[in-house]
Formats: structure tokens, C-alpha cells, sequence
């Protein structure tokens, strides 16, 4: 016959109580020594009363026990799936950048022309031809900034001499003007000065 499941609740009987902590607290330490002997195993207990009295067992010395369980736990703790899948994840995506570096640093001393001895015909065809689109590149914007420049100097061109045709044409008015203002003034002159200038024979006031 199989019996049904005891369901352990609080013993409320303050004397029974006592007695039954008494019996499964030796029979706890009890089992306790039986296991560290029969099995070779550390073992430590430690049980408070409910007035906080200490009652323990160890195998071995409790303090060094206890400070290798913390040791354990905090293992245990620092270990986390998520984080070694995740660390995992990122040496493998350093390892592929740095096989990336080491390509574009070979490419790179290739299109310097060095390290070609280990090339095989195809990788120089393709560095040539890579090499030749390169220098299109290069050409076609060497062209384009040398038509920048020369419509740059056009332009300047035009306004320097757009400025020089207006300063001329500056001058040209001061100085008529300063031709006017002097003819003007020596006209004004010439019509102040009163000339003595007689033709013929001069008559005697006594005559």
C-alpha cells in the first residue's frame, strides 16, 4: 500500500516543538558525521535555534569550509551562457577583421609592387587590371581639377579685366575734368588782366 504524501506544517505546541527539534537536530548531525565517514566527503551543518542558538558539524575545519562554498558560489555567479556565447561571438568577429587587415595590408604591398614572387599569373592580371582602372580614376580627376582650375583663372580673368576697363574708364573722366577746371580758370584770368596796347600815333594832351 502506498502511503500518501505527509504534508509538514509548523509544530504549534511550544514543549513538542522543543522535543521534536532536539531529536532531528542530533539525527541531522548524526547523518551528517555518517556521510563525511561512509563517503569521504566535507561536510559542514549549521543549524540556529529559533531563540539563535548555534548548533554545527564539520568534517574539517568550518571556516575553511565555508570560505570554499563562497568561493563555488561566486564561480558560479561570475559564469554566465549568455556572456561566453557572447564573448564566443566576438573572437570570432576579431579573428575575421584581422583576416580582413591582412588581405588589404597584401593587397596594398602588391599595388606598392612588392611581395609579387608568391603571385600566380591570374592574381598579377587582376592586379594590372586593377591597377589600370586605378590609374583612369586617377587621370579623370587629375583632368577634372586641372578644367576647375583653368575656369577659375578664366573667371578671374574676366573680372581683372572688367576693373581695369572701369578704372580706366575713372581716369578718363577725372582727368577731363581736371582739363575743364583748368581752362576754366585760365579763361577767368585772361579776362581780369587789362591791356594797355594802343596802335597809331599817341596825341598831346596840350594839343
Amino acid at each position: 500500500m502506498v502511503r500518501g504524501k505527509v504534508e509538514l506544517k509548523r509544530i504549534e505546541n511550544t514543549t513538542s516543538r522543543q522535543v521534536t527539534f532536539t531529536k532531528r537536530r542530533n539525527g541531522l548531525l548524526k547523518k551528517s558525521c555518517e556521510l563525511s565517514v561512509l563517503c569521504d566527503a566535507e561536510v559542514a551543518v549549521i543549524v540556529f535555534s529559533q531563540k539563535g542558538k548555534l548548533y554545527e558539524f564539520s568534517s574539517s575545519n568550518m571556516q575553511e569550509t565555508i570560505e570554499r562554498y563562497r568561493e563555488h558560489v561566486n564561480m558560479d555567479r561570475s559564469y554566465n551562457p549568455n556572456t561566453e556565447v557572447h564573448n564566443q561571438k566576438l573572437k570570432q568577429e576579431a579573428a575575421i577583421i584581422k583576416r580582413e587587415i591582412e588581405q588589404l595590408e597584401a593587397s596594398q604591398r602588391r599595388f606598392l609592387g612588392q611581395d609579387l614572387v608568391s603571385c600566380s599569373l591570374d592574381e598579377l592580371s587582376e592586379l594590372d587590371s586593377r591597377l589600370e582602372h586605378t590609374l583612369r580614376t586617377v587621370r579623370a580627376r587629375k583632368a577634372q581639377l586641372f578644367k576647375e582650375q583653368i575656369e577659375n583663372l578664366k573667371a578671374k580673368e574676366r573680372y581683372l579685366l572688367e576693373e581695369n576697363s572701369r578704372l580706366c574708364q575713372e581716369n578718363t573722366s577725372l582727368c577731363q575734368k581736371q582739363r575743364d577746371t583748368l581752362k576754366c580758370s585760365r579763361s577767368s584770368k585772361f579776362s581780369e588782366v587789362e591791356t594797355d596796347l594802343f596802335v597809331g600815333l599817341r596825341l598831346s594832351q596840350n594839343a
